[in-house]
This record gives structure tokens, C-alpha cells and sequence, in this order.
């Protein structure tokens, strides 16, 4: 299964979201969001709910424990 960066970044992609967006969803800086595309930090639990409901997918396929959305 896949890593919670690869998913992260699958999923921004295809909702043609920038970083800068995701950031201010979170009210984060954007190099924190870039810090999770690469796999350096991972987000909290309630950014994970929040991406997890941007993006309309499980907890667990975002932190790739599932490959069912």
C-alpha cells in the first residue's frame, strides 16, 4: 500500500490543488505542506480530518493503510 506522501500528493493532484491552498485550509505554511509531500512531518490529527474531508476520501486510504477510499 501506498505512503501517506504518495497519497497526499496523488490527491492534490487531482483536485489541481496548490500548496499554498492546502495551506491555507490548514492555516499552515506552505513549506509545512511541502514538508508532508515529501514525507519529512505528517500532519496532526485534526489535519488529517480535515484532508481527509478535502479530498473525500477514509483516514485510512489518505494514510495509505487502505486502498479503498
Amino acid at each position: 500500500m501506498a505512503e501517506f506522501k504518495d497519497r497526499f500528493k496523488e490527491l492534490k493532484n487531482e483536485k489541481n490543488a496548490s500548496y499554498k491552498d492546502i495551506a491555507n485550509l490548514l492555516g499552515i505554511s506552505v513549506r509545512a505542506v511541502q514538508h508532508y509531500a515529501s514525507g519529512d512531518r505528517f500532519p496532526d490529527y485534526h489535519g488529517l480530518i480535515t484532508l481527509s474531508d478535502y479530498f473525500g476520501v477514509s483516514l485510512d486510504y489518505l494514510v495509505g493503510r487502505s486502498d479503498n477510499r
